[in-house]
């Protein structure tokens, strides 16, 4: 199940010569709940690419893409990272996952709680 979304991120660099991943603000993270090493699927905006990664914890404000997943992105891009848990029957009844809405210096602006 989804439990974690960052809404409307701009991607502040791509480093093709790198192991591979997606840089993360750690600050974002922390709010959000996504580890270091975590899988996360992101979603570009402008061009409709889709992609999973895992999550390196990043400096105020980045969000940067790694190895060959910065082909799949310019600095300026809009991308979505969403986060998955597994969950149980019991616990699906009642699931609710966060929203960060990021503004143009990738800075939370609100988080939001919503049901499945």
């Amino acid at each position: 199940m989804l439990y974690a979304k960052i809404q409307n991120a701009k991607v502040t660099d791509t480093l093709l010569h790198y192991e591979g991943s997606i840089t993360i603000d750690e600050e974002i993270l922390k709010q959000m709940d996504i580890l270091p090493g975590q899988k996360v699927q992101v979603l570009n905006l402008n061009n409709g690419e889709r992609f999973v990664t895992y999550v390196i914890k990043g400096k105020k404000g980045e969000i940067v893409l790694n190895g060959p997943a910065a082909r799949l992105a310019y600095p300026g891009d809009t991308i979505l990272v969403l986060a998955y848990k597994w969950v149980n029957d019991e616990e699906v009844k009642n699931w609710r996952y966060k929203i960060a809405y990021l503004n143009e210096k990738n800075e939370i602006v609100k988080i939001e709680e919503r049901s499945a």
